[in-house]
This record gives structure tokens, sequence and C-alpha cells, in this order.
């Protein structure tokens, strides 16, 4: 399996796909264990090494995301400014993009200006509507992860991806996805 489960000392597991915290209000996951591809693992490694070397932790929202859960969130909001159309595949289904944000020490979230799913242009990098200190907060974010080898996503501040993500191939709900969903028919076949 190509997929490594997150752990590290300065990263908290808070998958929101996991809980009805999310744009669909119901749980999509059953299973609440982040798992990215080997690759990209290693670069959020070394992202929490330079987060904890400035006293900060990360949040992982969410990781690798079986085709099954995408075609519900698809479902929920067919916009592929935010969420990628299931018939081509998302960098998630990959294991090679993770959602997340910056936590002070104690595990507290720092101020990002909106919430992560919200999906409007305030969550769009470089927006200068949000408050000064959420700007601030957002480019150590990007500055952390750009360093650690990641691209962003232009309209998700919490979004970041391995560069040319499609070299790494759709994984397979059923060997992959089983990890984090129990049989989902109807959303297995896009219904």
């Amino acid at each position: 399996m190509p997929l490594k489960e997150i752990s590290h000392p300065a990263v908290d597991i808070d998958l929101r796909y996991a809980t009805p915290d999310n744009i669909t209000g119901q749980c999509i996951y059953d299973h609440a264990v982040a798992f990215l591809h080997q690759d990209a693992l290693l670069a959020l490694v070394r992202v929490a090494d330079l987060a904890a070397a400035q006293g900060l932790r990360l949040r992982v929202l969410d990781a690798y995301r079986p085709s099954a859960a995408q075609w519900r969130l698809w479902a929920a909001l067919p916009d592929p400014r935010f969420v990628a159309d299931p018939r081509v595949g998302s960098m998630h289904t990959r294991g090679v993009a993770v959602d997340l944000t910056l936590c002070n020490p104690d595990g507290v979230p720092l101020d990002m200006g909106t919430a992560f799913d919200e999906m409007t242009e305030q969550s769009f990098h470089g927006n200068t509507e949000i408050a000064p200190v959420a700007q601030h907060n957002r480019c150590l974010l990007m500055g952390l992860m750009t360093l650690a080898g990641w691209d962003h996503h232009p309209f998700e501040w919490w979004h970041y991806n391995l560069p040319d993500p499609t070299r790494y191939p759709k994984l397979s709900d059923e060997v992959e996805g089983e990890f984090l969903m129990d049989a989902h028919p109807a959303a297995a076949s896009g219904g």
C-alpha cells in the first residue's frame, strides 16, 4: 500500500469529514485516520519540523480521500473551484494533498480569517479583506509549506498538494479507501 499513516509529535489529526462539521453536514468517513502517500508524508514531516522549531503545531483536517468520499463532496458542492470533479479525480484521491492549519503550542488554531471548508472568496489566498493577523497567519502557513516543497490551491488557504500531482495514480477505494470508509455502495457508484 503506497499510503502511510500520519504520525508526528507536532501534528494533530482532526479529520473534518469524520464529523458532521463539513460542507455536507454529515460524516463522510467512518474512521478518523489520516493517510498520505509516502512522498507527501515526508514533505509533511518537514513542515511539522519547521513549525515545531517556531513553537507551532499542525492540525490536519483532511489528507488521502477515497473516491467515494469525493463523490459525496461533489454532490454537496459541484463547483470545481473548491471540489474536484470525481470523474477527473482529486489530488486527495492520489494521497498527495493535505488540508491543514497552524496551531499554537497548546493546539489552538491560529486565526486564518475563515473556517475550513468555507467555500467563498474570503478563503482565497491573497484576500486582503480579512484581518491583517489572518493574512499574516496564512502567509506563515504558505511559507512553511512552500519551504517543504508543497504547492498551494489559490481558492483554499488550507489546501496544499505536491507539485505535478497527476504523476501519482488515483488510488483504489477497495484497498486504500477501506481504512476510512466502510462500504457505501451508493457513494461508490456515484449515486
